[in-house]
């Protein structure tokens, strides 16, 4: 199913990929009583009524983090499970601005399919008050006969969250890791904090195969924990790559592992991380599961 702002495609009997105009993904899943729609991707076109059209179950959203691109339904729903550590980086005007979402779906992207339609401001779901409910590590969505459990994995951001499905051995990890984990932004941990974040998915590992991202249509082997664990170590002992680029607010950043022209690392695993120097050492935030939002 299609139209000029979205993709959905069926991934399981019960999980739909739901693909915005930047590439960026939200899952439904489904069970017998209620669906969760796991991200609200960026707010431009009508993600709420696209959703209805997809199921007759009363739905509700859950956050994997709180960026511009991954947001934008909890303005149309206006209500989401969140976790706090995230709550002031989704109101922030980086996140939540029509203009920072309207150009993330606009910007040029590897991972974005061909532009279908011409944008404007108009087409942007505005923000809102939002009423947010609190998600922590461990939290189970009982959506009837699918069980879904949070996994909390600070790093892209403090607050960023998984969905583990433990008989479907799979999860559902929006950006907390991949190919081009963006460490060093607004409301990222340090390089430190997210290889302890590492360490407790690795605890995980036995229970999921495959993990389906915010961003890509495959799925990538839960071996990529372990690819990410190792690039954290050789950062941390600046044995690294550490290929200068250009974050995406323009300040200069380092890239762990060369990519290859397909963007994959020359390694030949799964994980890259992007990162700053000045964001390796240090520790800012709560335990994963000590369940307090997070200050500075």
């Amino acid at each position: 199913m299609q139209n000029k702002f979205f993709t959905a495609e069926k991934i399981s009997s019960y999980v739909t990929r739901i693909t915005g105009l930047g590439g960026e993904n939200a899952y439904l899943i489904e069970g017998s009583d209620r669906a969760l729609l796991f991200d609200g991707l960026s707010g431009v076109g009508s993600l709420k009524s696209f959703v209805r059209e997809l199921t007759e179950l009363p739905v509700f959203l859950v956050l994997s983090h709180g960026h511009p691109d991954h947001e934008g339904a909890a303005f149309e729903y206006g209500q989401c499970f969140i976790h706090p550590d995230d709550i002031g980086l989704m109101y922030s005007e980086f996140a939540s601005s029509v203009q920072s979402r309207l150009g993330y779906v606009s910007a040029p992207s590897p991972m974005a399919p061909p532009k279908r339609t011409a944008l404007s401001v108009e087409d942007v779901i505005p923000p809102a008050p939002v009423k947010t409910y609190p998600v922590y590590n461990g939290d189970i969505f009982d959506l009837g006969g699918v069980t879904l459990e949070v996994v909390a994995v600070p790093g892209h951001t403090r607050g960023t969250i998984m969905l583990l499905d433990r008989a479907a051995r799979t999860v559902y990890s929006g950006d907390a890791i991949n190919l081009n984990t963006l460490l060093g932004l607004y409301g990222s941990t340090t390089v430190e904090e997210y290889h302890e974040s590492l360490l407790h998915l690795k605890t995980l590992q036995k229970d999921f195969d495959l993990l389906f991202g915010g961003h890509g249509n495959e799925p990538v082997p839960a071996s990529i924990v372990d690819d990410a664990i190792m690039l954290c170590e050789k950062i941390m002992a600046r044995t690294d790559d550490a290929v200068e680029d250009i974050s995406l607010s323009g300040e200069p950043c380092l890239i762990a592992a060369k990519r290859r022209p397909d963007y994959l690392p020359e390694y030949g695993g799964y994980s890259n991380i992007v990162y700053t120097k000045d964001k390796i050492f240090g520790k800012k935030g709560p335990a994963i599961l000590q369940g307090k939002p997070y200050i500075d």
